[in-house]
């Protein structure tokens, strides 16, 4: 008997989505964010372009969506607290730094943050989807440090976590060193020095 049943037209949807994620992310980083074009993503996944438009206003909404499909889940796991706050930043920014590192990473997300340089909304989108749930993550680290005493008392935990993060996002935009553990470490440990409990 022939199947009569009706296509799933959310599987199928999902199935286009994702190709035209991946799509997205592969064109970036063969030409370029200047070079990226939806037309261009819509012949790499085999869909319509009307398709894409349907859902995305423009190729940074794309390319941002796309992006943030493959990070990791933030709010799912916090950074991990041995009870060792040094050890613990190091472990996590050097990962970072592998992840910064890696061509696959870099394309899209430098793309993003040069769009986002001349777009105020996907700014605040990149800051609000990407940048600020990691931020969090370090400040709720640094708390914890705080309560236990490995962080004084009057120190501004956000900007304790800037301290930590805006130094090592300037290198890896500007390109003014590697991204290296040694550099990771001496960070670590330089702003630590500052943040530790005096007397």
């Amino acid at each position: 008997m022939a199947n009569t049943s009706t296509p799933d037209s959310s599987r199928r949807s999902e199935r286009s989505r994702r190709a035209i994620f991946d799509a997205a992310l592969a064109l970036v980083g063969e030409v370029g964010y200047d070079k990226l074009t939806i037309e261009g993503i819509a012949s790499r996944a085999g869909v319509g372009k009307q398709t894409i438009y349907r859902w995305w206003p423009s190729k940074a909404a794309v390319l941002l969506d796309a992006f943030t499909a493959t990070v990791d889940d933030y709010d799912a796991k916090g950074l991990p607290d041995t009870g060792d706050l040094a050890a613990d930043l190091k472990f996590v920014l050097r990962a970072t730094a592998d992840e910064f590192n890696d061509p696959a990473f870099q394309a899209p997300y430098r793309a993003l943050a040069a769009a986002g340089a001349n777009d105020e909304e996907l700014s605040r989108i990149f800051v609000a989807r990407l940048s600020e749930p990691g931020t969090r993550l370090y400040v709720d680290r640094l708390r914890a440090a705080q309560e236990t005493g490995e962080v004084a008392a009057d120190i501004d935990v956000r900007i304790a976590a800037e301290m930590l993060l805006s130094p090592f996002s300037q290198r890896w935009l500007m390109r003014t060193g590697e991204l290296t553990y040694d550099f990771v470490d001496t960070l670590v440990d330089q702003v630590l020095r500052g943040l530790r409990p005096r007397g």
